[in-house]
């Protein structure tokens, strides 16, 4: 698994005409050697590889890591790739661009004064895009264990309790269930706060009558899990039901559509044009939905603006919301991995209106 990585790593140095790529961005650094720690530092050339981290990490890293030289420093990683001279004879070393802070590309510069450094987009991300069926197989693992923390909430979901304690309830019960953390600050907005897209969990008690909005996740084995339900806290108002109706409707036929070799800002436009014709265009806000994987958000975006395409392999989220200010608001978002003839819907959840 970690081979075929590094081997699609060295096509891309080949493409882009590069010696080595500095690979400094956690969940990628995690990606290619299945390190779990939070300090770590790869070097990719064109024959061998390089790992460093501190002395925290010293027999951890002798566990998890296969293939790497380890190099265990007490100082700066990158103070000891060049004390150790790793790059040397490298005349274009790449770094991550979205990664990489302006005061580490100066202490670089600094450390390889005879080397030009190459800026890269998304080579890793590329790369992560597209799923095996291994990775597929523990993103689905991790939404086994979000879907069974929404069944317990349904348990839990009552008048009078605030959004925070609500949110406390889905961190414990991932870790309860298994998880290694969350995936994201989980949202919990209830009543007129659930015509906030992303509201964070406040103090505010949900009320009888309101509906409320649950998006969370959670991370197992590096991978992502991310669902959104919304539920309803008491007998829903007949708006209520026919928003919620509308933006499950729109949820549907975008995955009915999904599949390889659709453009995203297609797919986007299948649930945003049927909302709109139902009158509510302007309350959906923002794209239909996302890349997941190593990341909760990865650049696949399902965006009218988006160029890109899909491919098979790659597992996004599908959410169409409707957010009325004054009101409140509905999203439903499910995990799916797009196929050559559709998709696979990850999530298993039920989405009809529960009403608690």
């Amino acid at each position: 698994m970690f081979e075929r990585r590094l081997q699609e790593v060295r096509r891309h140095l080949e493409t882009l005409r590069l010696d080595a790529l500095l690979v400094s961005h956690i969940p990628h650094v995690r990606y290619l050697t299945g390190f779990t720690g939070s300090n770590g530092l790869c070097i990719i050339a064109r024959k061998n590889q390089h790992f460093l981290t501190d002395h925290r990490y010293r027999d951890q890293s002798k566990t998890e890591i296969k293939g790497f030289e380890i190099h265990v420093s007490r100082i700066g990683l990158l103070e000891e790739a060049g004390k150790r001279r790793l790059l040397k004879g490298q005349s274009r070393v790449g770094f991550e661009s979205q990664n990489l802070s302006v005061f580490a590309h100066n202490k670089l510069q600094k450390l390889l004064p005879g080397s030009a450094l190459v800026p890269t987009l998304s080579v890793i991300e590329n790369i992560a895009a597209v799923k095996d069926e291994f990775e597929i197989e523990s993103i689905k693992r991790a939404v086994r264990i979000t879907e069974k923390v929404f069944q317990k909430l349904l348990h839990i979901l009552k008048p009078g309790l605030t959004e925070l304690e609500v949110a406390a309830e889905i961190g414990y019960l991932h870790r309860r269930y298994g998880a290694e953390a969350d995936a994201f600050d989980a949202i919990v907005a209830s009543g007129i706060r659930g015509s906030l897209p992303h509201a964070r969990a406040s103090g505010k008690k949900i009320k009888r009558g309101e509906l409320v909005t649950l998006d969370f996740g959670c991370r197992l084995d590096g991978y992502n899990s991310d669902l959104t339900r919304t539920v309803a806290v008491g007998r829903p108002t007949a708006r209520a039901r026919k928003v919620y109706q509308i933006v499950l409707d729109a949820q549907c036929r975008a995955i009915e559509a999904a599949r390889a070799g659709i453009r995203a800002s297609a797919l986007d436009r299948v649930a945003r044009g049927y909302i709109n014709g139902k009158g509510f265009g302007e309350y959906f806000s923002h794209s239909l939905g996302h890349g997941l994987g190593i990341e909760i958000h990865e650049e696949l975006r399902l965006s009218a603006l988006s160029k890109e395409i899909l491919r098979a392999g790659n597992v996004v989220t599908i959410e169409p919301g409707i957010y009325i200010p004054g009101f409140g608001g509905v999203r439903i978002e499910d995990d799916v991995v797009i196929r050559e003839n559709g998709c696979d819907v990850l999530t298993v959840a039920p989405k009809e209106l529960t009403i608690i």
